[in-house]
């Protein structure tokens, strides 16, 4: 199991656009994906878990992996975050 903390660095927060690519991304790999903000976890499955979180700018998600392919999909997490600080 591997856990990651982000920093959500967009002031309007974790919106729909990132979090629908953040779901397509981790379908891409059989490990299973948690999202965690303060004490509530959701599964990593959805837009709408994503945007229940009510992740707003500045605040600190974890994103937690478990599976076979845990590695490579964090890596893959990186990578988006980092493309998406790009973008902001």
């Amino acid at each position: 199991m591997i856990t990651k903390d982000y920093v959500i660095l967009a002031a309007e927060g974790m919106h729909a656009r990132p979090a629908t690519a953040l779901v397509k991304l981790t379908k891409k790999f059989k490990s299973s994906f948690s999202l965690k903000k303060d004490e509530k976890i959701i599964k990593l499955n959805s837009m709408l878990n994503i945007l229940s979180m009510g992740a707003k700018g500045g605040e600190t998600i974890s994103v937690i992996i478990d599976g076979e392919d845990e590695i490579a999909a964090s890596e893959a997490l990186d990578e988006f975050f980092n493309e998406q600080l790009k973008n902001l």
